[in-house]
């Protein structure tokens, strides 16, 4: 299953986000799932007596986990209405085209952002421009970073370089959705917390973050300035026959303004998200709606490869960022001046 926070592509400006899920297995036609849920009602009036679900409007996915539901019991509305309605009906007005909606993030506001850094390509590579060895404790401790959760970005939104920087990059993530509230939740049950998976970028001000992490410190203000989540949430059944190692054998790529920079393969991470699961619970509580970031896939980032891809530069104003995994979407991101 494949959610969704979507709104008319035309809608007025302030217009709320509806939860959606796609309707076909590519993401091209999307069922707006509030209606799907008062139709569902129209036929069998117990639903709303006998299931929470169908009790309450649903409006978004924030607040469905704020009910205590789980992203897979969203299945039953699509599962319902594919039994009771033609999806390929045209004139549907359950149903619009993908061309036709604007997307945004798959949670809008995460209660928390804990970024990891659980490829060793990526972590190899930064400690070599140290000219030092990859610290032992990176191999025995998934470790991570708490990022900025007030400015979380959707598919399209535009991102500048915050100010005094000249070095935006782009990193090509993972990102995970925590459910169900967790605490001291052991490796070979930790995924069983994640509701689905999403592509994210977690954008650096380079500049800054060499100033910071000088002092042991951070990062802070080289990192805080922007995440962008998207296109849509998947859930794991969705990408359960590509397990492979930690991960899943799930391309992917960077596109800069049509031309691809980076490569890099899911498959390749040396935690896998359970055990980031168990580190981020120990002795806390973990609740619906927070996100864990895997860190930068190997290569997936211009810090490692500006150079050697030939695009030779760090971003500026009039770029477009596409970061795509396979199953999990294309995510772009224009690149903007800073506002004044």
């Amino acid at each position: 299953m494949k959610i969704a926070h979507a709104r008319g592509r035309h809608a007025p400006a302030g217009a709320p986000f509806r939860l959606h899920a796609a309707a076909d297995e590519a993401g091209a036609r999307w069922l707006d799932l509030e209606v799907a849920r008062r139709r569902a009602i129209r036929t069998d009036e117990r639903l709303a007596h006998n299931s929470v679900l169908f009790r309450q409007p649903i409006s978004t996915l924030d607040d469905h986990l704020a009910r205590g539901l789980r992203v897979a019991a969203l299945a039953e509305i699509l599962e319902r209405f594919r039994a009771a309605d033609a999806v390929d009906d045209e004139e549907d007005d359950a149903i619009a085209n993908a061309s036709d909606l604007a997307f945004g993030s798959p949670i809008l506001r995460p209660g928390s952002l804990r970024d990891f850094y659980a490829f060793e390509q990526h972590v190899a590579t930064m400690w070599r421009r140290r000219d030092m060895p990859v610290p032992d404790a990176w191999y025995r401790l998934p470790i991570f970073y708490f990022s900025n959760v007030s400015e979380i970005r959707g598919p399209d939104d535009p991102v500048w370089a915050p100010d005094s920087s000249d070095e935006l990059d782009y990193e090509l993530e993972i990102g995970a959705l925590i459910d169900t509230p967790a605490k001291n939740l052991a490796a070979e049950r930790g995924e069983e917390a994640i509701g689905g998976y999403f592509v994210m970028n977690d954008w650096s001000a380079r500049d800054l973050q060499r100033d910071e992490t000088a002092v042991r410190l951070g990062p802070a203000k080289g990192k805080d300035f922007a995440t962008t989540l998207g296109p849509y949430l998947v859930t794991p059944d969705e990408i359960a026959s590509a397990h492979s190692g930690q991960g899943y054998d799930l391309a992917a790529t960077a596109t800069i303004n049509g031309q691809v920079v980076s490569r890099g393969n899911w498959r390749d991470i040396h935690f896998s998200f359970g055990e980031m699961v168990e580190r981020a619970s120990a002795d806390v509580q973990l609740r619906a709606g927070d996100v864990l970031g895997s860190g930068t896939v190997g290569g997936c980032c211009l810090l490692e490869v500006k150079d050697e891809s030939g695009f030779g530069r760090y971003l500026e104003p009039g770029d477009s960022v596409t970061l795509k995994v396979d199953r999990l979407g294309a995510l772009t991101s224009p690149v903007v001046s800073r506002p004044q």
